[in-house]
């Protein structure tokens, strides 16, 4: 595939677009003292306080011994507290801290500082059409996510998978 083509690529785009908004993310992060893997555990807490850690680290994608070691050094600093899990002894229950809702305030004010620069020259029509195209082609891979066969069960290949460029 030739250097214009990767340029055209919707994985390779994607992928460099996110690794861009992370890198200016972290830049700009790196002031109030979190690193973008704890930030991302105090975000998603955020929308779900009283998750497990079990629950939370296949939400966030990490091995379980990985997000205890940040949700260790988190409850350390004071952003977050583990609490006796209200159905289930064994486990405990993650909730943000009083000290954590104001750097998302912050955290906040960041992203979306990175959103308008990374938006820059999009006229609004543009910006959302551009997020309703990609919540689109989130909502068509999740759907699919869903419709995949078993491991290891024997399905002929669609169209779509013999054309597995991108």
């Amino acid at each position: 595939m030739a250097n214009s083509e990767l340029d055209r690529s919707l994985g390779f785009l994607l992928h460099d677009v996110s690794r861009l908004l992370r890198k200016r993310f972290d830049r700009r992060a790196r002031a109030l003292g979190l690193t973008r893997a704890q930030w991302s555990v105090i975000a998603h807490l955020r929308r779900n306080e009283g998750l497990t850690q079990s629950a939370l680290a296949d939400i966030l994608e990490v091995e379980k011994i990985t997000l205890c070691r940040l949700v260790d050094r988190l409850e350390a600093a004071g952003w977050v507290e583990r609490r006796a899990h209200p159905d289930d002894r064994r486990a405990n229950a993650l909730y943000l801290t009083q000290k954590a809702y104001p750097i998302l305030d912050r955290m906040r004010d960041i992203s979306l500082d990175i959103r308008s620069e990374a938006m820059a020259g999009l006229r609004p029509e543009e910006q959302e059409h551009l997020l309703d195209t990609l919540q689109r082609l989130k909502h068509n891979l999740l759907e699919r996510e869903g419709a995949e066969p078993a491991e290891g069960s024997q399905v002929e290949p669609s169209r779509t998978a013999k054309r597995r460029h991108d």
